[in-house]
């Protein structure tokens, strides 16, 4: 390997992945919770794959506007066809542009990766919406969407049947089914609601798998929370779960660690300790039991307070465990995984805490 070569180089070796790049990205005044979150999609590969073919067909179009996903549809092509294997970008456009979209990140104050996360999803649906529906306008256009994903739910005369199905969709949703089921007849009520995210309680010294387990356990509905049912015609009491329906490819899990104390009146970090498996299994959970995901990105949250702090990530690549510190890439263990768990006793010395954790599922089901 030439003197040239990075660290990261030379400590991956000849293990450096054949077409790969890892590139940090420069902090333009705590923007630590986007580069955190941009680098966990980057090495969702099948987002990274779905957006770059987004690129392919928007940049030869000459009337394409400006607007987030093409900026990152930019910086995603621009690490990608870099040709250095490793180095530092600046995502200034992207920035700016999320910048302009949303003031709640026009300031230089610190951010919650979680919102970045769930706003730049939601930005992404609506502007592949609008791309459908201007085409739809324009029968003889295409639209990137329907490029890199195929024409879904099309109807002969331009119109859909039921809501468009988007890379977003295709990648992270899933459907969660609610069954209430009365005492008295029981009769089962049944409603479907998707997800894109699952945000979870947690517990002081528990598991991932004991806070999912929480999260879908059953609930008695009884008193002043009776169900009304509608073949009684009366309020009953009544049993209520929730169940995985269908499972995503990509699981995306926000371990809800800021909470709103009334006596603060303000925010508080919850340090608890949450151990979090390499490979989960849903179990019970999920009407597939025996569907099974590995982990491959964790966003961490540093620092002891909401308001204060700094986000790094962890990703695995290629079967190694990389860390993301803004513009800094280095080789991690996968030991280093379980630092980030949390602290089993308050007012401990380690604020790295594990955040919003990603999960690919195995065997291509979904």
């Amino acid at each position: 390997m030439g003197s040239g070569a990075s660290k990261l180089e030379k400590a991956l070796g000849d293990h450096f992945p054949e077409g790969e790049r890892y590139f940090g990205l420069e902090n333009f005044g705590n923007t630590c919770y986007c580069n955190s979150v941009l680098q966990a999609l980057y090495h969702c590969v099948p987002f990274r794959e779905q957006l770059l073919e987004y690129y392919a067909t928007y940049r030869n179009k000459e009337d394409t506007e400006d607007n987030l996903m093409t900026c990152l549809a930019d910086l995603f092509a621009q690490i990608t066809l870099a040709k250095k294997r490793t180095g530092a970008l600046a995502p200034k456009r992207f920035v700016q542009r999320v910048r302009k979209q949303n003031e709640l990140f026009r300031s230089y104050m610190h951010q919650d990766a979680h919102e970045f996360w769930s706003f730049l999803l939601n930005e992404i649906v609506d502007i592949l919406e609008e791309d459908c529906r201007t085409a739809n306008s324009s029968p003889e256009t295409t639209t990137p969407e329907e490029v890199s994903n195929g024409a879904v739910n099309a109807l002969p005369n331009g119109a859909r049947e039921g809501p468009l199905v988007t890379l977003v969709h295709r990648i992270f949703q899933g459907i969660l089914t609610n069954e209430t089921k009365c005492l008295t007849c029981e009769t089962v009520t049944a409603k479907d609601e998707i997800f894109i995210d699952l945000s979870i309680d947690i517990e002081q010294n528990s598991s991932l798998t004991s806070c999912l387990k929480n999260f879908f356990s059953t609930e008695i509905l009884n008193g002043d929370d009776k169900f009304f049912c509608d073949k009684c015609c009366s309020l009953q009491e009544a049993q209520k779960r929730m169940k995985i329906k269908k499972a995503p490819h990509i699981l995306v899990i926000h371990l809800k660690r800021f909470k709103y104390v009334e006596q603060l009146s303000r925010h508080k970090k919850l340090s608890y300790r949450v151990v979090y498996p390499l490979e989960l299994k849903l179990g019970s959970i999920s009407e597939d039991a025996d569907c099974e995901y590995s982990l491959f990105a964790v966003v961490v949250h540093v620092g002891s307070s909401p308001n204060h702090g700094h986000y790094v990530s962890q990703i695995k690549s290629h079967g190694n465990w990389l860390f993301f510190d803004d513009d800094t890439v280095q080789i991690s263990e996968e030991s280093t995984l379980q630092t980030f768990y949390g602290s089993s006793r308050e007012h401990c010395g380690n604020t790295d805490h594990g955040y919003i954790l990603f999960y690919e599922r195995l065997g291509g089901k979904s």
